[in-house]
């Protein structure tokens, strides 16, 4: 398990990270989100042990992370822009990776390289950046550690090889039980991925649920009825939003779904509809009730990827 307690980071005059604290279980994929610049990748390199906090704590197995080599062990980083050493191929890479994790696993190295098409022997200066970040995660994957961070995985890679390599992400975490750090700009690309999702704005943390719950807690409603209402109707509903156009109101409702139907048709409406709300949808509103913009938080990278 992983444990964030009130990280902070500084640099310099500049607060990376601000009273972070999350709990992450063995065997989840924990997804995190925000914009550049948000400190994603701060987060990352503090809980792998690279950076040392200011304030807070960072266990990994209940164990300090930061100059202990034994929990370091236990993890790999595959960070944003892959490090390998001068004019290495593949195969040097994995003997390094061999020298430090003991559990390296050749026969997988062999099996992935040839499933990414990559040449081992080929230099990797002559990489593009996709075939860097493939290789980078063809690495992280034959270790076999218990905790993986990945940073911005997905970045860089085409269609074909992201789904692979989420595959790859979700045998190995189910297989081993295996646990997952992804950080994203993209909530759709983590959605699907993750078991928790978090969302770091500005160095904080803003919200973080479990996936199906986020999914489950807010829907839409769309409630008619024959006789003049207004929206004093439904005070007894949590209501995050209320729009009403002639005799038909659209609400989006924090709650139990079927509580909040029993409560709707006793109150006789001639149309009554209660429609799922994405992902995204769901992250627009909370943000809403924060009092923060969607847009802001995420910006418009996210509509590019």
């Amino acid at each position: 398990m992983i444990e964030v307690v009130n990280l902070t980071k500084h640099f310099e005059s500049f607060t990376a990270l601000s009273r972070v604290s999350c709990r992450i279980p063995r065997g989840s994929i924990y997804g995190m989100v925000g914009s550049n610049g948000a400190g994603k990748s701060t987060f990352l390199r503090v809980v792998s042990g690279i950076y040392r906090q200011d304030e807070g704590t960072v266990l990994i197995d209940e164990k300090p992370v930061y100059n202990n080599p034994e929990v370091k062990s236990l993890l790999y980083l595959v960070p944003d822009e892959p490090f390998f050493l001068p004019g290495s191929n593949m195969n040097r890479m994995a003997d390094c990776c061999r020298a430090f994790y003991p559990a390296f696993d050749r026969k997988r190295f062999e099996h992935l390289t040839k499933r990414f098409k990559l040449d081992p022997k080929k230099p990797l200066r002559s990489f593009s950046k996709g075939m860097r970040r493939q290789t980078a995660i063809i690495l992280a994957l034959s270790c076999k550690p218990d905790y993986y961070f990945f940073d911005e995985t997905f970045d860089g890679l085409d269609p074909v090889m992201r789904h692979l390599v989420r595959s790859l992400i979700c045998e190995d975490v189910a297989d081993r039980n295996a646990t997952a750090i992804i950080t994203s700009h993209s909530l759709r690309e983590l959605e699907d991925l993750c078991d928790q999702l978090a969302l770091l704005h500005k160095g904080g943390l803003l919200l973080q649920s479990d996936v199906e719950n986020l999914k489950t807690s807010l829907f839409k409603v769309q409630v008619a009825f024959s006789e003049p209402f207004g929206k004093e109707k439904f005070a007894e509903l949590p209501c995050l939003q209320y729009e009403q156009a002639g005799s038909v109101a659209n609400l989006i409702v924090r709650g139990n779904r079927e509580e909040t139907l029993a409560f709707l048709r006793g109150l006789d409406p001639v149309l009554l509809d209660v429609v799922p709300l994405s992902l995204e949808e769901v992250f627009l509103y909370e943000m809403r009730g924060l009092g923060y913009s969607f847009d802001e938080v995420l910006d418009d990278e996210e509509a590019e990827s």
